[in-house]
């Protein structure tokens, strides 16, 4: 199973949203450190925010945040929103009736099997355990640390 671009970049989105905790992250700041465009960010924003795993902030100085604790947004809670289609085969369609197994193979039990144990994995991870090691994130992803802790940091 291959996840999508735009799952790839929700998962950024997220983490970029996380390593940047208690401050708005801009777009164009997160289109800049994933050398993606502004334009496919906001599209992939919409649905994220539907789901309420990202919060909008409207105005001059807007932004986007997390709509929950990093702790309490899984890997699954962003491939059910971003994903369209979980069929790994022609047999797990709706309409599948080409196959003249399609009732009595065991494929499809197979990869139903196996898709649920991806799922189970991408529940136990959450977005706070990619960004676990912030301060090193932050610097890769350009994100200035806020001026309160770099006092505390010298």
């Amino acid at each position: 199973m291959r996840l999508t671009r735009q799952t790839n970049y929700a998962m950024r989105i997220l983490m970029y949203c996380a390593a940047n905790d208690g401050r708005l992250s801009r777009i164009p700041e997160i289109a800049s450190a994933y050398t993606v465009s502004e334009l496919f960010l906001f599209k992939i924003l919409q649905p994220l925010v539907e789901a309420g795993l990202v919060e909008t902030v409207r105005g001059r100085n807007g932004g986007v945040r997390l709509g929950r604790a990093a702790e309490d947004i899984s890997l699954f809670d962003v491939v059910r929103v971003t994903e369209e289609n979980f069929a790994m085969a022609e047999c797990f369609e709706n309409d599948a009736t080409e196959c003249p197994l399609v009732d009595s193979c065991s494929l499809n039990a197979a990869l139903r099997e196996a898709l649920n144990a991806f799922f189970e994995v991408l529940m136990r991870h959450s977005i706070a355990d990619l960004v676990a090691h912030k301060s090193s994130m932050r610097g890769l992803l350009g994100i200035e640390m806020p001026v309160e802790q770099r006092s505390l940091a010298g």
